[in-house]
């Protein structure tokens, strides 16, 4: 919220009060000087009065985790594992996915406390790029790419996909970048031509690459270098 409005909240201060504090300078965020009462105030942030912690903010996590085959990518089901049951952390509750896997899709999933921060990776707008290894049923043909770099109209949203980029690696492996995340989306574009995809891995999602030394089922926390080059 706007730091005015955390100020006001509080029963000490009236919004005459917060006005008067914010112009005094006696007010820091995260360490720094704030005047404007139109600042965002994060829960993650640190607020203090002079000596005084008037908010003491919790740490943000952020995690990488190498989903495997059979947990669905959920916060709780009633029967299946759940990717957040792999995880080793306290307060698992407040921790959310950024960008889901189906439930036999593998490789890198994001997972944090940070609502604004998976909200930024996640927005159309941005088109930031998800790299997949796929593999197929039937051959992938040369002319796949070019429909691909197209755009494919999906008549259930009414919509015609971004353009995508496909680089055949083998006869039936190929790996595919997209900048959005439409429901079924890797599937529903080789199921264009009739192409059941047998393999889908994720290998990287806005920068951020699935670390190799992460087995399937295991995790580490973001770099703080991932998590600014991604937000």
């Amino acid at each position: 919220m706007r730091l005015d409005r955390l100020l006001s909240n509080l029963p000490r201060f009236s919004r005459q009060d917060a006005r008067l504090l914010l112009v005094s300078g006696r007010l820091r965020v995260d360490g720094e000087v704030v005047r404007d009462g139109r600042f965002e105030v994060r829960e993650f942030s640190r607020v203090e009065l002079d000596d005084e912690v008037l908010q003491a903010g919790k740490p943000a996590r952020y995690f990488m985790l190498h989903k495997p085959e059979g947990c669905v990518s959920a916060t709780r089901d009633a029967e299946h594992r759940t990717v957040l049951d792999l995880l080793d952390e306290p307060d698992k509750h407040e921790l959310h996915i950024g960008g889901r896997l189906d439930y036999n899709s593998t490789g890198l999933l994001l997972i944090t406390n940070d609502g604004l921060w998976s909200r930024r990776m996640t927005l159309p707008g941005r088109k930031l790029p998800k790299v997949y290894y796929v593999e197929t049923e039937q051959p992938i043909e040369a002319h796949y790419a070019e429909t691909f770099a197209k755009g494919l109209y999906f008549r259930f949203e009414d919509l015609t996909t971004l353009p995508a980029q496909l680089e055949i690696l083998d006869t039936r492996a190929a790996r595919l970048t997209l900048h959005e995340g439409r429901y079924h989306q890797v599937k529903r574009m080789f199921g264009h031509f009739q192409n059941k995809v047998t393999r889908l891995h994720r290998e990287s999602m806005a920068g951020i690459s699935l670390d190799p030394a992460l087995a399937p089922g295991q995790y580490r926390a973001l770099s703080a270098a991932e998590v600014a080059a991604s937000g």
